[in-house]
């Protein structure tokens, strides 16, 4: 029997289950390839011996590493927690493991983390949106590592992307406040500098003001890093204006819940006195009151649809197949016609 002390070994469980070295590692890389009968007596040896596999003879034969890295802007918040865990999830069916890390949305520190990963052996990459230095996707093309983009979609871009048109999704929105009669807009964006989510939004936004024929020129926008604190202060700096706003806009739902959270400090009533829209359909918007209208993103299967595509481009070796996902409205209960004008009036 192996000592407590001693690090037990393939011979030691080739021993333990009356098998050869051989079967135990056909058993552990290839199971469907040993009767199930060997199977289970090597897998009772494994755990009676406490016996853990060295795989770095598997990925050295294989040159693959089996792992995926995945870098996101934030943690701090939950606007990416549910697609990653998807993604993660996934990947684990497919016995892929996850390696994530932030950038804070700082594009320096995503290109110093894409080396890292890179050099750590990562087999594929999963980048958040389309905006950041070409040189960036040079040097993942140039070590041969497939990227794939997420929470993102744009028809026109070779990349490879599994998500939903930002621009299309907001410019709805914004058609549903002026169905309801809205024409005073303010907008809380997030920071629109190399970020094509933010900045697609915006461009909605105004996309569709314009099509009304309101001059935008005109129209509030501060742009501001997401946080439930920052949509507080953009809110009150809006409301500190000339010309009130009917409705406020916000780039996420995180910032819509600061902003809910000024107007009731500020003794305004949602949506009575204004109404505040968000973006994202995160729990956080239902647990608000009133209940968030925002547009809802399917997280959980974007991350599910990310985590078969990257593995299916490494598995065959073949560029991705861009997807474009669904977005919907959801009517939560911060969105209606402005004080003094009924339903039936706005909608005409």
């Amino acid at each position: 029997m192996t000592s407590i002390l001693t690090v037990p070994t393939l011979d030691d469980v080739a021993q333990d289950a009356g098998v050869s070295p051989a079967t135990v590692s056909r058993a552990i890389n290839n199971p469907d390839k040993v009767s199930k009968d060997k199977v289970e007596r090597i897998m009772s040896a494994i755990d009676r011996l406490g016996y853990t596999p060295n795989f770095g003879a598997r990925f050295m034969a294989a040159k693959r590493t089996f792992t995926i890295g995945a870098i996101i802007p934030t943690m701090e918040n939950a606007i990416f927690a549910r697609g990653i865990q998807a993604f993660q999830e996934q990947l684990r069916h497919h016995g892929y493991t996850l390696l994530v890390s932030s950038s804070a949305y700082d594009p320096e520190t995503e290109a110093e983390q894409v080396r890292a990963l890179a050099n750590r052996g990562a087999d594929g990459i999963l980048l958040i949106g389309y905006w950041r230095d070409q040189a960036v996707y040079d040097y993942l093309q140039h070590r041969g590592l497939p990227v794939l983009l997420a929470w993102a979609f744009a028809a026109n871009n070779a990349l490879t992307a599994i998500g939903f048109d930002n621009r299309a999704a907001m410019y709805r929105l914004c058609d549903l406040a002026l169905s309801k009669g809205h024409r005073d807009v303010a907008i809380i964006s997030g920071i629109v500098e190399g970020n094509d989510r933010a900045a697609n939004r915006l461009k909605g936004i105004l996309e569709r003001l314009r099509a009304e024929g309101i001059d935008t020129d005109t129209v509030p926008v501060i742009e501001t890093p997401y946080g439930i604190a920052n949509g507080r202060d953009a809110f009150a700096k809006i409301m500190v204006q000339d010309k009130k706003p009917t409705v406020v806009m916000c780039g996420n739902d995180v910032l819509a819940v600061g902003a809910i959270q000024m107007a009731t400090e500020m003794g305004l009533s949602v949506p009575q006195d204004i109404s505040i829209t968000g973006f994202d359909g995160i729990e956080l918007a239902d647990i608000i009151t009133p209940k968030l209208t925002t547009v809802f993103v399917p997280h959980a299967d974007m991350g599910r649809r990310a985590a078969d595509e990257i593995v299916d481009m490494l598995e065959h070796n073949k560029p991705g197949t861009s997807q474009e996902l669904e977005s919907t409205i959801r009517e939560g209960g911060s969105l209606a016609a402005p004080r003094g004008q009924d339903r039936s009036t706005a909608q005409g």
